[in-house]
């Protein structure tokens, strides 16, 4: 039989046994194929890694490791491409909980003596939630803690890249303390502090210590850049000294200036750029 057919015009192939020769896929020409047209490829839109970091999860590359894992649906459809768009009006799940991409917002609050920061085992104890709720209808949370009797800068935000880098005691950022305690620090004490005290068998290094000028030598500034809980009061208390009072008064670049105790406002564009750099 000829290898061609005249009467049809198409070629055959004796390996195929006289059927129609198939068509050649070879070098990526392989059709692509959509399960659901709902997840055809999109050219506007959100990036849907940064659809998840500005919903608090993450950041934007720990939600490609989470999007490649197969964590994250749209429209009940899971998602695994890199760079996928979506759309407000889409429905996106991360581990099957429905979330939605807020606004970032940033805000710095100088918080009041008594007012607590996770929540209060008192009836009618005033958490920090209570005063920012009058901030914004996104949920906004603080990057790191206060103690209840602490006073001072607390940042807040929904930014959960910011907030986690931010918390990251690798990281560190600087700090600069105002205290009060219930005896006068002696200088001996004070070189102490300088030279580095040891809590919990690990040396904590401050950046600075000095008495607060023309006041009693209760009152100490103190800079650092720890992130440990309570390490402030830990030091002091290493040396046989109560705080009576302990005023965060810079947080990064951020100070009180025009702040009044209890109230908060939103952190400017600049202010923002500069946190992310620290």
């Amino acid at each position: 039989m000829s290898r061609s057919d005249n009467s049809s015009g198409k070629k055959f192939s004796g390996r195929q046994g006289g059927s129609s020769r198939k068509k050649s896929y070879a070098r990526g020409n392989a059709p692509i194929k959509h399960k659901n047209t709902a997840l055809e490829k999109r050219e506007d839109g959100m990036r849907l890694n940064k659809y998840i970091a500005n919903a608090g999860i993450c950041s934007r590359r720990d939600a490609d490791i989470y999007i490649a894992s197969g964590n994250v649906s749209v429209n009940g459809e899971v998602v695994t491409e890199m760079g996928y768009k979506v759309q407000l009006t889409d429905e996106v799940k991360f581990d099957g909980r429905s979330i939605t991409p807020d606004k970032p917002e940033y805000f710095v609050l100088n918080k009041s003596k008594g007012v607590f920061v996770t929540g209060s085992v008192h009836k009618g104890g005033l958490t920090v939630m209570d005063i920012m709720a009058k901030a914004s209808k996104s949920k906004l949370d603080p990057i790191g803690k206060l103690d209840t009797q602490t006073t001072g800068l607390l940042v807040f935000t929904n930014d959960g890249a910011l907030a986690k880098k931010l918390a990251n005691p690798k990281n560190g950022i600087r700090q600069i303390y105002h205290i009060k305690l219930d005896h006068a620090l002696s200088q001996d004490d004070l070189g102490k502090i300088r030279e580095g005290v040891y809590i919990e068998s690990k040396k904590i290094n401050v950046t600075d210590v000095s008495y607060v000028k023309d006041r009693p030598k209760t009152e100490v500034g103190m800079e650092l850049t720890s992130t440990k809980p309570h390490i402030v009061q830990k030091i002091f208390k290493s040396l046989s000294y109560e705080i009576l009072n302990l005023d965060r008064v810079v947080y990064g670049g951020l100070t009180k200036k025009d702040l009044p105790r209890g109230r908060f406002r939103t952190l400017t564009k600049q202010e923002v750029i500069n946190l992310g750099n620290l």
